[in-house]
């Protein structure tokens, strides 16, 4: 069969011991059966490993940080579209995603097609409103509660007991044990991702993640549940093991049933000795590991640029337990001129 010849833009090109998920994307793309894709990234920063990833990312542009305006992302869009023809974006950043789904449209009206799940949807799964997601959905989740001021930190930390977690609105976690380091890790978090700061009740028990698919109607494409073997101090799993856990797949299909989930996403749950989940997290887009997915038989970034063109796509029914993943670093030797080119001209 032939492929279909398409222009995919990405971000999430960081690719280092705190990866961005735009990399393993990228490569369950360019392993697609159904489509030869041109690659086209798009960087926030010049230092992204996978700007001068030549074989995997045909062309970058750097782009402004979603703080600078929607319109501002928009024009610089528009200019990189009337070169590219991009057919779909897949915005890969928590921080990145509001300013994508809210331009949703005007990117149609481009050309540029994406698949990123409902504001309604992205609104409600957010780590300070998670119990009373719990709550809605049915699904145990930690005791938590969002604070905007170091008086109400000390407040809030009396109601709870340690260790607890210390949390951004974005990214980071921070396991805490006394109030000294729940003030310290406060100003550090804050100071990077912005208020509020979440403080969520410490679960004991062994962490597991599901890398999940859904398509907007209720129905679940893909799903695949990792146990982590090796975790970085930024909390990055750098080694884990795919798993075969019905109730933990279970639980993930009536998520994104109820939910009606559109695009990707990472449920991120503690399994207590007493096998009950806590849900702690969900990130909505597919997370760094979701090569994994690629790797035990669920092309969950082909199946979500099917989704994104309006294709048929069909659940995958089955993958392979026992697949292992770890993650390694090598040093990547690029032209100092190459680095120059992309400063200056904003585009390599």
């Amino acid at each position: 069969m032939k492929k279909k010849k398409i222009t995919v833009a990405l971000t999430g090109l960081n690719n280092t011991d705190n990866p961005g998920p735009g990399i393993p994307v990228i490569r369950g793309i360019l392993e697609s059966k159904i489509f030869d894709a041109r690659i086209i990234g798009l960087a926030y920063e010049n230092l992204e490993p996978g700007i001068y990833m030549h074989d995997l990312v045909n062309k970058s542009y750097q782009i402004p940080y979603p703080t600078a305006g929607s319109d501002i992302l928009l024009k610089r869009l528009e200019y990189i579209n009337e070169k590219e023809k991009i057919d779909v974006l897949i915005p890969n950043f928590d921080a990145e995603l509001y300013t994508f789904m809210k331009s949703a449209d005007k990117l149609e009206k481009m050309g540029i097609k994406t698949f990123l799940p409902a504001l309604s949807q992205f609104e409600e799964r957010q780590k300070a409103v998670l119990p009373q997601f719990g709550k809605k959905y049915k699904v145990k989740v930690p005791n938590s509660r969002a604070v905007f001021s170091e008086k109400e930190l000390y407040n809030v930390t009396d109601e709870f007991s340690y260790p607890l977690l210390i949390k951004g609105k974005y990214y980071d976690a921070q396991i805490v044990h006394t109030p000294e380091q729940a003030k310290m890790y406060y100003y550090k978090i804050s100071g990077k991702w912005g208020l509020p700061i979440i403080i969520q009740e410490f679960i004991e028990g062994t962490e597991v993640n599901v890398v999940a698919l859904g398509d907007g109607q209720g129905n679940t494409i893909g799903a695949v549940p990792m146990k982590k073997q090796y975790i970085t101090d930024k909390g990055k799993a750098w080694a884990g093991i795919s798993i075969d856990d019905r109730e933990l797949l279970t639980l993930t299909r009536k998520l994104i049933k109820k939910t009606k989930w559109r695009g990707g996403m990472e449920l991120e749950l503690i399994k207590t000795e007493e096998n009950e989940y806590y849900l702690i997290e969900i990130n909505p887009r597919l997370p760094a590991w979701v090569y994994l997915a690629v790797g035990v038989g669920q092309n969950l970034p082909e199946s979500l640029i099917k989704l994104a063109l309006g294709m048929e796509t069909a659940p995958f029914r089955k993958f392979k337990s026992g697949k292992l993943f770890i993650r390694y670093s090598y040093e990547l030797i690029c032209d100092i001129s190459e680095f120059e080119k992309l400063t200056h001209n904003a585009e390599l």
